[in-house]
């Protein structure tokens, strides 16, 4: 299925808001309910190095990408490049085996979810900050790719 190119700014957007809502949810679950501050904190450094260091420049990488086509419409799969569907994939097996056989503990697993969920909301927000500025005709870069 084709869409606009446009439009895949939107589904990335989407994409990325519910991988986040679902990595903060496990974190969530893996504090059963007890946050002390250095947890918080280290939820928030860990936001900090995802967001800004790395999805904000993704943000910015892809979007240029995507407006970079040729065609008009394009596969509505491409709002990734083929390099993040695997890194994609490394870290959602990464996340499962140290869940599944418990090679951390608990506290850690909420403090890292917690943040990195939190930068994949950021970043999804990102995309439909870019994904109306196109629509409307005035896209400026979210962040320089």
């Amino acid at each position: 299925m084709k869409v606009r190119k446009d439009w895949l700014l939107f589904i990335a957007g989407i994409v990325w808001l519910i991988a986040g809502g679902n990595i903060i949810h496990i974190g969530l679950q893996a504090a059963h309910g007890v946050w002390h501050f250095v947890s918080l904190a280290a939820a928030a450094v860990v936001f900090c190095l995802f967001f800004f260091l790395i999805f904000g420049r993704l943000v910015g990488k892809h979007t240029h990408r995507i407006l970079g086509y040729h065609d008009e419409k394009v596969w509505v799969f491409k709002f990734f490049d083929i390099k993040s569907y695997i890194i994609m994939a490394i870290m959602m097996t990464l996340g499962i085996t140290i869940r599944k056989f418990h090679l951390m503990p608990e506290r850690y697993i909420a403090m890292f979810y917690a943040g990195l969920g939190a930068a994949l909301l950021a970043a999804g927000a990102a995309f439909l900050y870019q994904f109306l500025k196109v629509d409307r005709g005035q896209f400026k870069p979210f962040v320089k790719a």
